[in-house]
């Protein structure tokens, strides 16, 4: 299928961890990291950060543009249309939404969501609606079309601010696949996304764990990894998590 696109949402503004995607592991941005393990997904055509046009986030677009991917900046708090209006741009007619304070998701998680949407006649696919991934592999595959459709029926801040969320709501308007993890990637309670501080010293360990082969390291190694190495959950095993 052509025209599948992967956006990021990123921008510097988070509450709790401000400037979290430019934070350096092995003397890169968290971004950087992200966007390289990004591309190892090989059935998208385009890569594309979605960012906002708040002066702040000038480094965001320096950085796609050193890292050859593209970049759109958009409205700050209706992410909704931000997203929208970057696939609108670069004609992206499938879109693969991640969100740029996970570093460490797997590209075969993305490439298996991709193949779900691919062979099923359905409006919304994803692993976030229902955890059993760690959280910080949460992954999103949509048409534009949908999102659209969605973007029209809603006029609520709170949907505006998040994706998918009227989408995920109404599933008698969007037909929806939730998947869910093997038993050996099944660890719901794990936190591997950037929120706070502690987040940001548990996915260091990690990627001097696998400097090597940082771009291609599967789920099933870092779990492994930390159940080795058990005394590194508690690093951020108190960070309190969102859930939209």
């Amino acid at each position: 299928m052509k025209n599948i696109s992967i956006i990021v949402e990123a921008r510097m503004g988070s509450s709790r961890l401000p400037g979290k995607v430019m934070k350096k592991i092995l003397n890169k941005p968290v971004l950087e990291l992200l966007i390289d393990r990004l591309k190892q997904v090989r059935s998208v055509n385009k890569i594309i950060i979605a960012t906002t046009k708040n002066p702040k986030d000038i480094d965001i677009v320096k950085l796609a543009k050193k890292n050859k991917v593209n970049f759109f900046r958009g409205s700050e708090d209706n992410v909704m249309q931000r997203v929208k209006n970057a696939a609108e741009k670069f004609k992206a007619k499938i879109i693969v939404s991640i969100t740029g304070d996970c570093p460490l998701i797997d590209p075969k998680i993305i490439e298996y969501a991709i193949k779900l949407f691919t062979i099923n006649k359905v409006d919304y696919v994803s692993n976030c609606h229902v955890r059993s991934y760690p959280d910080g592999m949460d992954v999103q595959v949509y048409p534009l079309s949908a999102l659209r459709k969605s973007y029209n029926l809603t006029n609520s801040k709170i949907d505006r601010e998040h994706v998918t969320l009227h989408i995920r709501k109404n599933p008698k308007i969007f037909k929806t696949i939730h998947f869910f993890s093997k038993d050996e990637e099944f660890w719901p309670n794990l936190g591997l996304t950037l929120d706070e501080e502690k987040d940001l010293k548990l996915i260091q360990k990690i990627f001097n764990r696998f400097k090597k082969n940082r771009k291609k390291f599967s789920l099933i190694e870092i779990l492994n990894f930390l159940k080795k190495n058990k005394f590194l959950l508690n690093i951020n095993s108190d960070v309190k998590r969102k859930n939209f």
